[in-house]
């Protein structure tokens, strides 16, 4: 039966993944299996995505790699399980729930927590296919029989045990400390869920008492319990341990002037008032001088009572009236317009992050880096992508505890219990009640607490003895701008739940971007909607557009013409299978002993660079020699009678197999139509001697 003229993927591409499905093809052995049999595991755990979202750029790309990788190892006839899973998502679920919600008039206080909780879970569960089935278009082999949810019972009950194991180690403490608190979203977070951006900002310089002070903050000065200044700087030296008085806009007040390293003498005119109660470097100057925390912005943006006329005023508003007043009071000495600084947004929502004093739960992180790092410098974890290591290295060297209490619905409630009409500096950390009149903490855990164990979590929930067996998984692939939030995070977890850490290499993929190497938005009107480029050019196209020149750890262009590019490769499969199917068969001749020299150079390369985890340079290699040696080379030498159809079939055979893991579905079609046995998925992977 001849080969229609083109490959057509919307007529192939659905019914080969069905085929795929039905063979069981994607389903690994058991961990029980895979002990029993001696074989070398190959494990990868899916970035879970966003339950309900739909799939963008990002995913496309660690899908095409993860696939990629799972292919090839499965291939090679290792027991190869690639883990599945879908997350909640927790802040960036409830923020766009929250935005229906506005849209219908109605707000998230206008729910008890519990109603608000299963409605969210509706609206998840509604959209959950949405991922997967969108991952399925693009070619994913995982494990379906596996799929996990971040709030799977048995997730939730590992989470809750992990957190009751930590406390237990005295790793988990209860303390008022200044958080990044988001007044819009409604939350704290950690200081790696922060975006800084520069600003310009006017530099207000003020009279206090003695001094001229700069601050870029006039509204909190109602919050003010010292001044600092520092202790090598010889202009204020006298003034240390003094107090002062200052005039104030709603009445006289005193501070005594402290020394500090933390001030900069460079900054300003080298005096800062302190305000322990809204800025870290306050904070930390206020524990260690005993200063008292006076909350001048409540949780809302609004300034309290403290403020006195001010109050109930938002940030803003009140910025510009202190600031109206200081100058009428001749209490201003100068404003300078062109002052640039680096200001703390909300990742979420972009509004300015507020550092606000919050009774948190937090994570003691320096003896879990300590772990971790040394498993960076033994090579247990091996990172992929230049200086990325460092940059890894750095964060776990400066972190400070983690906070992980999050003021949401949706997300893990903590297992906290407080008896009511006690002070909750008493509690109990169960799972369950500890009995009559305890209430539970309202609190939910940080998303990131629970998929920073998820390579632990998955395979604990999974198949009989997954865990013992694929456990440390082989690699982890993820963006390089999660490397801190959520890499860091399975390590420092992982390795404490387990004495190891939880794989064994890391490859860090660039962000997508366009041709001018811009990140790609929907704003900006330059973004892939990778669903409609499979539907217009096919899978096979938007994966090798992705995979090709690939780098670990550096940013990648795309565009459509890329992606058309590409589809233009998946016809040259097409097109030279049908040459081959069709050729005349003829002798064997000498050129044939260079060809098969040649093609089992191929395989080494490219078998080489996989190994080695150098994805781009595997498919540049692969694309260049069936593209220009294969086709236009050895089709031609075919023709002219120098080499055998039988050698130019057992070379597209050859071909196929390499060229499987990249382009999965016009590949596994061609094999189908070339009469070869059994499915391409299921073969083994070439030897260099063949």
């Amino acid at each position: 039966m001849s080969m229609e003229k083109t490959w057509n993927h919307k007529k192939e591409e659905d019914r080969i993944y069905k085929k795929w499905e039905k063979s069981g093809a994607f389903t690994a052995p058991s961990g029980k299996e895979g002990l029993a049999s001696g074989k070398k595991p190959f494990c990868v755990i899916m970035p879970p995505p966003n339950a309900n979202d739909p799939m963008h750029v990002g995913h496309a790309m660690f899908v095409s790699v993860e696939d990629l990788l799972v292919r090839y190892h499965r291939m090679k006839g290792e027991n190869t399980l690639w883990l599945p899973g879908t997350d909640h998502a927790g802040i960036e679920t409830q923020y766009v729930f929250e935005k229906k919600l506005l849209k219908k008039g109605q707000s998230r206080f206008d729910f008890e927590n519990e109603e608000l909780y299963q409605m969210i879970w509706d609206y998840v569960q509604e959209n959950s296919g949405v991922a997967v089935s969108q991952m399925k278009r693009l070619g994913a082999s995982a494990d379906w029989s596996r799929l996990k949810f971040t709030l799977d019972e048995d997730v939730v009950d590992l989470v809750l045990d992990t957190f009751i194991k930590l406390h237990e180690k005295n790793l988990v403490y209860r303390g008022k400390k200044l958080v990044n608190y988001c007044t819009r979203c409604g939350t704290s977070y950690s200081q790696l869920e922060v975006e800084y951006e520069e600003r310009k900002d006017p530099l207000y310089y003020i009279k206090y008492g003695p001094f001229v002070l700069a601050t870029t903050r006039p509204e909190t000065k109602f919050g003010d319990t010292a001044v600092a200044v520092n202790p090598k700087d010889k202009r204020y030296k006298k003034w240390i341990g003094k107090e002062i008085e200052v005039e104030g806009l709603i009445g006289n007040f005193k501070l005594k002037v402290i020394a500090d390293d933390l001030v900069d003498p460079e900054f300003g005119t080298g005096v800062v008032k302190v305000t322990p109660a809204h800025d870290e470097n306050d904070f930390q100057m206020g524990e260690r001088h005993n200063l008292p925390l006076k909350q001048v912005i409540d949780f809302k943006g609004k300034l309290m009572k403290v403020a006195g006329k001010y109050a109930g005023l938002g940030i803003v508003n009140a910025r510009k009236m202190v600031v109206e007043d200081l100058q009428a009071k001749g209490l201003m000495e100068k404003i300078d317009d062109k002052y640039v600084h680096r200001v703390g947004t909300c990742y979420r929502c972009g509004r300015v992050i507020e550092p606000l004093p919050l009774t948190q739960f937090f994570v003691k992180t320096k003896p879990l880096t300590k772990k971790a790092l040394k498993a960076l410098d033994d090579k247990e974890t091996i990172i992929y992508g230049a200086g990325r290591e460092k940059v890894l290295r750095h964060w776990m060297e400066n972190i400070r505890d983690w906070n992980i209490s999050r003021q949401i619905v949706w997300g893990i409630r903590m297992p906290v219990w407080y008896m009511k009409g006690k002070d909750k500096d008493d509690y109990v950390v169960s799972k369950t009640s500890p009995g009559k009149g305890y209430i539970q903490e309202t609190d939910t855990f940080d998303t990131w607490f629970s998929s920073g164990q998820w390579p632990v979590v998955t395979l604990k929930t999974s198949k009989e003895k997954d865990f013992e067996y694929y456990y440390p998984t082989t690699v982890m692939n993820t963006g390089y701008d999660i490397l801190p939030i959520w890499v860091m995070r399975m390590m420092l977890l992982g390795i404490e739940l387990t004495g190891k850490s939880p794989f064994k290499h890391v490859y860090l993929h660039g962000l997508v971007r366009d041709p001018k190497g811009q990140k790609m938005s929907k704003s900006k009107g330059n973004a892939i909607d990778p669903v409609e480029m499979v539907e217009k050019y096919g899978a096979d196209a938007i994966r090798m557009a992705l995979l090709m020149s690939s780098t670990a750890g550096q940013d990648k262009s795309v565009d459509e013409n890329t992606i058309r590019g590409m589809r233009n490769f998946a016809n040259k499969i097409w097109n030279a299978a049908r040459f081959v199917k069709n050729a005349d068969d003829l002798e064997a001749s000498l050129a044939e002993k260079d060809f098969r020299k040649r093609l089992s150079n191929v395989v080494k390369h490219v078998s080489g660079h996989l190994d080695k985890l150098r994805i781009g340079m595997a498919a540049e290699v692969v694309y260049n020699e069936f593209w220009h040696w294969f086709c236009d080379e050895a089709i031609e030498q075919n023709k002219k009678g120098e080499i055998s159809s039988k050698v130019l079939a057992e070379g597209l055979k050859t071909f196929l197999k390499l060229l499987h893991p990249f382009v999965p579905f016009v590949t596994e079609t061609v094999w189908q139509e070339m009469g070869f046995d059994g499915l391409l998925i299921e073969q083994k992977w070439p030897d260099e001697k063949e």
